[in-house]
């Protein structure tokens, strides 16, 4: 099942995304399970399993993608995205050579997951603006990122267990201000800025997903920049939940960002930095197309 965050007519709605994906179906509208249809894609997951099996979309008129404005899945999360870095080897290595890495230990590769947040501010959607700005950052960056969204919370998560606890997947692009976390020795603040959290273009459930590997694709300007597999994560999905609730309460909803593969702008000498008028799109298997543009004129 897809999910998709979508504004009309002045109201956030969510909606399953049918066909070829370029058509919805109002949640409201196709939901069969008792009371009102979730209004979120949160409320959504918390109603557990049953909720999918709630959702007829047959017969149910359908919406034009194009006739609405698509949001993040999930466009306010209740609480900060977890994010991971340096989760891939080669990327590791790309970082500790850039001179950028305040945070880099006796290797490359960390020993533990680096983990860090970024706000629910920070979160837009698929088309939606990434502002570059002006004056706070001159070192603009991106970072092609697998997203996984947990459907049951919980503390003291097994690995064994972990994954009966992911509802699904969405594409994250980590924006970065380089500068900003070169200088403040450490990642929030250069990650952080509003905007700088385009998700979507919407969320896929994990049984339409499966558990192979996903390939994960990022071009600017329609270069390619990173190419990668979810294989070669250095800390799994499984093993990232665990380290996570191992002290912290994980909620339904919570979002995580599983890390970057090599290729960001600094990882070219000179590094590749984005500039207004810049277009970042996302592929990732399964999950659709995230495509942002920096805002402003070149």
């Amino acid at each position: 099942m897809k999910l998709a965050g979508y504004r009309s007519n002045g109201q956030q709605l969510v909606g399953v995304v049918v066909g070829d994906g370029a058509e919805l179906v109002p949640l409201a509208a196709a939901w069969r399970g008792d009371g009102a249809a979730p209004a979120d894609l949160t409320a959504f997951i918390e109603r557990g399993p049953s909720a999918a099996r709630s959702v007829v979309t047959d017969g149910v008129p359908r919406i034009r993608l194009s006739e609405v404005t698509l949001t993040a899945p999930i466009p306010r999360p209740r609480r900060n995205v977890f994010c991971i870095g340096r989760n891939y080897a080669e990327h590791a290595a790309e970082f500790a050579k850039s001179g950028y890495d305040a945070t880099s230990g006796p290797t490359a590769t960390p020993e533990a997951a680096v983990l860090f947040t970024k706000p629910p501010s920070s979160v837009i959607g698929h088309g939606d603006v990434i502002d570059p700005h002006p004056g706070v950052t001159s070192e603009l960056d991106y970072e092609a990122e697998l997203g996984v969204i947990l459907g049951r919370g919980g503390r003291g998560i097994r690995r064994s267990e972990a994954m009966a606890h992911v509802w699904g997947y969405t594409i994250i692009n980590d924006v970065t201000a380089r500068d900003l976390q070169k200088r403040h020795k450490q990642w929030f603040l250069g990650k952080g800025l509003d905007t700088f959290c385009p998700m979507g273009p919407w969320a896929v459930s994990a049984d339409e997903v499966g558990t192979a590997p996903l390939e994960v694709v990022c071009t600017v300007n329609g270069e390619e920049r990173q190419r990668a597999s979810t294989k070669d994560l250095i800390f799994d999905i499984p093993s990232i939940i665990e380290t996570l609730s191992a002290g912290i309460t994980l909620e339904p909803g919570d979002i995580i960002a599983t890390g970057t593969p090599k290729g960001v702008g600094i990882g070219f000498d000179p590094p590749k930095f984005l500039r207004s008028g810049d277009t970042v799109e996302i592929t990732i298997t399964h999950l659709g197309r995230l495509k942002n543009r920096v805002g402003g004129e070149r």
